[in-house]
């Protein structure tokens, strides 16, 4: 423990929705109960599904939006990497979060997303890091008490156990009112409910065509254990992700096959 209750001297908070969205104002007010300075560093506008994409044959710029808040027209990862090495180059975070995400990333979205990128750069940087994300149902509002509510207890849970080195942490909570949330459980990653993406083709006003890609995801749950599972049962799952996604079953079959 920092400063009393505090866990940290300085948090980084960053997303992929971009500065103004109600989910990074969700997490502001999370991260005021973990430490008494926050930076914010986001993008200037929506980056989802932007992964760990960084911009390295185009220029960064900022504008600071208020104290220790900056907006950046760049990626989450980007972001990441100008709050830790320029911004707070002098005193760097003790801790970067990501989020809160309008959404869920679950199984295989966690590859394409923007809030987990963002921590998956934490990791590259040497910087304890969490993905934060909250579910919710297509037309409802999306329910930003329930993470206002328990994220704080969990990420305090969370830092006291080793795995800052290794990995960064993905967190979920689920669609339910922050009195019937359960856990929070540690998971396994799983297939999760994506099922594809596909391509939608428009024309426009003057006659010129264009496309609107979207993700498709499935109704299907996932295996016991997985972090799908533990969020559709009303607990939050805690999953810690890596870098290193060789699938060694194929690996083996592979190399059999070759003798």
């Amino acid at each position: 423990m920092v400063d009393g209750d505090f866990i940290a001297r300085r948090i980084l908070l960053t997303n992929d929705d971009g500065i103004d969205a109600p989910g990074l104002a969700t997490l502001v007010e999370i991260a005021a109960t973990l430490a008494p300075e926050i930076w914010v560093v986001a993008p200037e506008r929506d980056q989802s599904g932007t992964s760990h994409a960084l911009s390295l044959h185009d220029p960064l710029r900022v504008s600071q939006r208020g104290e220790r808040r900056y907006g950046v027209t760049g990626t989450p990862g980007d972001c990441v990497v100008m709050g830790v090495r320029h911004l707070m180059a002098d005193q760097p975070p003790d801790l970067i979060l990501s989020g809160v995400n309008r959404g869920a990333n679950l199984g295989m979205e966690t590859v394409f997303s923007g809030t987990v990128g963002a921590a998956m750069t934490g990791l590259l940087l040497g910087i304890p890091s969490i993905a934060l994300s909250q579910l919710f149902t297509r037309d409802q509002p999306v329910r930003w008490a329930t993470a206002r509510a328990v994220a704080p207890s969990v990420i305090r849970e969370m830092v006291r156990l080793d795995w800052a080195r290794d990995a960064c942490l993905n967190i979920n909570f689920p669609d339910r009112p922050p009195e019937q949330v359960a856990g929070p459980v540690l998971t396994s990653q799983g297939a999760g409910l994506l099922g594809g993406a596909s391509i939608t083709a428009r024309t426009d006003p003057r006659n010129g065509a264009y496309h609107w890609l979207s993700l498709t995801r499935s109704a299907t749950t996932d295996d016991e254990g997985t972090e799908t599972a533990a969020v559709l049962s009303g607990k939050v799952s805690v999953t810690p992700l890596r870098y290193e996604r060789t699938d060694r079953g194929v690996l083996e079959r592979m190399r059999a096959a070759r003798t």
